[in-house]
């Protein structure tokens, strides 16, 4: 399968330690198998950066074979779950000592803004976590990632363009 990385470069030789922490997953290099999404993180990477970077999608050839033939650690998250956002929050959490997991790939859904703010309203204290399960019921659309997560990960990944 293909999985497309949006950036300001183009990334040939993907780094664990390159990778921002405290993400959904923790720290690694994220994918999406949509190119459309990955456009949209290419020109958000670029904008931050400044006028003179402009968005550049990555190509990799992922054998999928890997996630379930036993040679990884893997994680899937189908749809938003207690889990998953207890997942999500533990990677996230500056007070957690990271990497919280030991995944080589996790899959599944991103926490976007929409979705941050109510994991937000949850950690407040001001709704419960069977009420943000109910919150993100409603959400419009799931978006997924990929993560990569360790090298032994990374090796499965083929650049192509």
């Amino acid at each position: 399968m293909k999985l497309y990385h949006g950036s300001n470069i183009t990334i040939e030789h993907p780094e664990i330690a390159k990778g921002k922490p405290f993400k959904d997953f923790g720290q690694g290099f994220y994918l999406s198998d949509t190119i459309e999404q990955a456009m949209e993180m290419a020109q958000r990477v670029a904008e931050r950066y400044g006028a003179e970077r402009t968005p550049v999608v990555s190509t990799f050839e992922f054998d999928d074979s890997a996630m379930t033939d036993g040679s990884l650690k893997v994680k899937c998250f189908e749809t938003y779950t207690e889990e998953w956002a207890e997942f999500v929050l533990r990677n996230r959490d500056r007070k957690t000592s990271q990497p919280f997991h030991d995944y080589d790939i996790v899959f599944g859904p991103i926490a976007d803004d929409g979705v941050v703010r109510q994991m937000r309203r949850y950690e407040m204290g001001a709704i419960t976590l069977k009420e943000l399960m109910q919150e993100l019921q409603y959400s419009p659309k799931i978006t997924f990632q990929y993560f990569f997560g360790s090298e032994k990960a990374l090796e499965k990944l083929k650049f192509l363009c």
